[in-house]
C-alpha cells in the first residue's frame, strides 16, 4: 500500500534511471562493439601496461652484472622445453649442455639477463613476429620458456647459496618477462593521458551507487517504511 505517492514515484523514477543506465552500460555502443565494462577493462589494461614498463631501468641496472659469471644445472619439466631453453641460453652467449631435460648453463649473468630483457622488450612492443624469426617459435612460447627456465634457475641458485644472482634473475622474471607476456597485444597508455577519463569514471561510479540507494530510500518511504532510532529503557 503506497502511503506517500510523491516519495514512491520519485524513488521509482530514480530506479528507472538506474536501470536505464545499466542497460546503456551493457550495450555495445562504446566503440568497436564494446559495452561499457569491456571498454573500461580495456582502458585499465592499457594503463596498467603503461605503468609496468620497467625494462629500461632493468637494462641500466644490469651493467653491474657484466662481470658476473654463473654455472648452474637444473631440470625442466618437459624435454622439448629444455631443448628450446637451451637454444635461448645459447643465443644469449652461454655455454649450454642439455641432456634429457637437464640443462647446464655456464656464462655471463649480464649477457643472459640482457638477452632476456631484449626479448621481453620486443614482446612488450607487441612485435611477436620478430621473436618468431629469431627462434622459430611464437613470442609467447619463448617468453613462457624463459619464465620456466629462469624460475628453475633461481631456485637452484638459491639452493647453491648464490643469492645475489638469484635475486637479479628473479627481478627480471617479475618485472620484465611476466608483464611482457601478460600484456602482449595490449597497447600501452600513460595514466597522465587518461587522467580526466579516470576521474570521470570514479565520479560516475560513486554517483551511480548513491543513485540506487536513493531509489530504495524514497520507495520505502513511499510505502511507509522508514528507519527510526530505537527507544532505550532506563
Amino acid at each position: 500500500m503506497i502511503k506517500n505517492k510523491g516519495a514512491f514515484f520519485k524513488g521509482a523514477a530514480i530506479g528507472a534511471c538506474f536501470f536505464g543506465l545499466l542497460f546503456l552500460i551493457f550495450s555495445p555502443v562504446f566503440g568497436n562493439g564494446m559495452n561499457g565494462l569491456e571498454y573500461a577493462d580495456e582502458m585499465f589494461n592499457k594503463l596498467a601496461k603503461g605503468s609496468s614498463h620497467f625494462i629500461p631501468g632493468l637494462l641500466e641496472g644490469n651493467k653491474k652484472n657484466e662481470d658476473k659469471s654463473i654455472s648452474v644445472t637444473f631440470s625442466m619439466d618437459k624435454a622439448e622445453e629444455a631443448e628450446l631453453a637451451g637454444k635461448l641460453f645459447t643465443t644469449a652467449g652461454a655455454k649450454v649442455n642439455v641432456v634429457k631435460g637437464e640443462i647446464n648453463v655456464e656464462g655471463s649473468l649480464g649477457k643472459v639477463i640482457a638477452s632476456v630483457l631484449d626479448d621481453a622488450e620486443v614482446m612488450f612492443q607487441n612485435d611477436g613476429d620478430k621473436i618468431k624469426a629469431k627462434y622459430g617459435q611464437s613470442g609467447k612460447v619463448v617468453l613462457k620458456t624463459w619464465w620456466g627456465a629462469l624460475s628453475k634457475m633461481v631456485k637452484k641458485l638459491e639452493k647453491d647459496g648464490k643469492i645475489s644472482e638469484a635475486k637479479a634473475l628473479n627481478t627480471v622474471v617479475k618485472k620484465a618477462v611476466e608483464p611482457a607476456y601478460n600484456f602482449y597485444g595490449v597497447q600501452s597508455q600513460k595514466v597522465a593521458d587518461k587522467i580526466l577519463l579516470m576521474i570521470a569514471l570514479l565520479v560516475f561510479y560513486v554517483f551511480y551507487t548513491i543513485m540506487w540507494g536513493y531509489a530504495i530510500f524514497f520507495m520505502f518511504e513511499g510505502l511507509g517504511l522508514s528507519m527510526k532510532k530505537g527507544k532505550h529503557g532506563h
